[in-house]
């Protein structure tokens, strides 16, 4: 049977067996409006970044609502947006392989079309990519960072260097400075989000002080923004915004969002908006109840995300589609093919019910699927799948 075939018949959540991811078309529907409607408000641009999802189909139906790039994190993620059709793809990451450099030049020499940014935090950096390329080079964008940071020049003299060596390339163009915030934070203290400001203010520091560099024409890009503090790059960034400065805000994981980490920390979980809510739950079959107050579970490791939270219970059925009721109790830990639920002695869950679990950290949740169902409107009892979503990782 084909995809076709099998979304015709109109196939229902009851009709597949678990461990099972489902997508709520729902909430991926009106988290991509909202953050749409945000960032025009604010008249920053987006190029949300696509390894949230690695999904050529949601991409586009990012761009189609606004996007005006799709951002990827490294080579291999680099070429699957350009075989998708990804007509601007932002590469928030130096590249640095021959091998990935080679490519690059080869893809931009063979499409007119085609446009690439990358980053640089190193004068090393540019001169590999001065080396390996033999015909149209790319945008390049400064990367600053900060001690205690990832990647990222740690102080804007470093940075200005590496301006400096971009804007005397014959073959790349300066086209402005990026950086990533989230490294400097992971909550919503007033002192973390003081740390992100800060940092921040360091990127117009530093763009001010290329502005004597940049090309005289063409469009300039100061750009940062995760999925966490993309609210205080809007205000912050938005100082330098011009006839030819835009800001890009890279934030990600909106479009799915989770019951954890960014559904937090998050502006809408701030009180600040927009108003997102998770796409993204998995679904696991009690397999063994071994002890009073102990349930086993047939999801672990490859089956959901554990980096940044455990899986959330939510609720529970006696099978896929089946009604529900709430599910109190915690997960304690995962093993590669088993979670440990941990509830009241007395909960009624029996071996072959179903559980509903809540996620934190889409980026590496869906990272775990090949092929995830979307349904119509996950809060239904036995929702329809209306599509069947395919992922590169």
């Amino acid at each position: 049977m084909t995809t076709g075939d099998f979304l015709a018949s109109a196939p229902r959540l009851s009709s597949l067996g678990t461990p099972l991811m489902v997508l709520d078309e729902a909430a991926l529907a009106a988290n991509t409006a909202v953050f749409a409607e945000w960032c025009a408000a604010r008249g920053v641009e987006l190029a949300p970044h696509g390894k949230t999802t690695m999904s050529p189909t949601l991409w586009q139906r990012q761009l189609d609502a606004g996007a005006t790039a799709i951002t990827v994190a490294n080579y291999p993620q680099l070429r699957v947006a350009v075989a998708a059709g990804v007509p601007s793809v932002h590469v928030a990451n130096a590249i640095a392989d021959p091998a990935g450099i080679a490519w690059l030049g080869a893809a931009l020499d063979a499409d007119p079309g085609l446009e690439v940014t990358v980053w640089a935090d190193a004068v090393r950096t540019v001169d590999l990519l001065d080396a390996g390329l033999t015909g149209r080079g790319p945008t390049v964008l400064v990367e600053l960072g900060g001690a205690g940071g990832r990647t990222g020049a740690r102080d804007v003299e470093a940075a200005a260097a590496v301006a400096r060596a971009v804007a005397a390339s014959d073959r790349l163009r300066l086209g402005g400075v990026a950086g990533y915030e989230g490294a400097f934070a992971h909550d919503d203290s007033a002192e973390s989000l003081a740390r992100v400001d800060g940092y921040l203010h360091s990127i117009v520091d530093l763009h001010r002080r290329l502005e004597e560099l940049y090309p005289p024409d063409g469009r300039i890009v100061v750009s940062a923004g995760g999925s966490a503090y993309f609210d205080r790059v809007a205000r912050v960034l938005g100082a330098v915004q011009d006839d030819r400065t835009v800001v890009v805000v890279r934030s990600g994981a909106y479009i799915i969002h989770d019951d954890g980490f960014y559904g937090t920390v998050t502006p809408s979980g701030r009180g600040a908006g927009p108003g997102l809510r998770s796409a993204m739950h998995v679904w696991a079959r009690v397999i063994s109840r071994p002890e009073a107050g102990l349930a086993l579970l047939d999801a672990g490791r490859r089956d959901v995300s554990f980096d940044d939270g455990l899986p959330t219970p939510q609720a529970a059925a006696s099978d896929l589609g089946a009604p529900r009721r709430p599910l109190g109790g915690i997960v304690t830990a995962v093993n590669d093919q088993h979670a440990y639920l941990a509830l009241d002695p007395g909960d009624p869950l029996a071996v072959g019910d179903v559980v509903r679990l809540g996620l934190s950290h889409p980026c590496t949740a869906i990272d775990k699927w090949r092929v995830i169902p979307v349904v119509d409107d996950s809060e239904q009892e036995d929702p329809v799948i209306v599509d069947l979503l395919a992922t590169y990782f």
